[in-house]
């Protein structure tokens, strides 16, 4: 794998939520979803409620994290895009512990958890200045 490539499946350790994109009836969607990396895949917890899992199993979807909202003073801003195809998932022990609690309502339904997994064809990093690479340089 590539270094870039490497570096945007790694970055999302960092965070807990991202946003996976695919289309559902021609249309393009974004959802939010938890997200663990595991063995360089991307694990993901979404709200079975809402439907959008069944959009995702079967595609290929792009998988965005950033951490725009927790950047810390003298911490680049970066954003990372996977893209892989997505499949349905059960978490093992754990992986099911590493997502944590899952929240109790979700658009006020009780929630209940569907897990699927990306398996990363190429992915992409942008960084606000050039600190994350200096950061990550001995890294890669």
């Amino acid at each position: 794998m590539h270094s870039d490539e490497r570096l945007a499946v790694d970055l999302p350790a960092r965070t807990d939520y991202g946003r996976v994109a695919t289309s559902m009836r021609a249309l393009p969607f974004l959802a939010f979803a938890r997200h663990v990396v595991e063995d360089g895949r991307v694990l993901l917890r979404l709200p079975r409620s809402c439907g959008y899992h069944r959009a995702c199993v079967g595609s290929v979807v792009a998988y965005g994290s950033d951490n725009l909202s927790s950047v810390r003073p003298g911490e680049s801003l970066w954003c990372v895009q996977i893209v892989g195809e997505c499949t349905a998932h059960e978490p093992t022990a754990a992986e099911a512990e590493r997502f944590g609690a899952a929240p109790r309502l979700v658009d006020g339904v009780p929630y209940e958890p569907v897990h699927l997994r990306i398996e990363p064809r190429f992915g992409t990093v942008h960084s606000a200045d050039d600190g994350l690479e200096r950061h990550f340089a001995h890294m890669l």
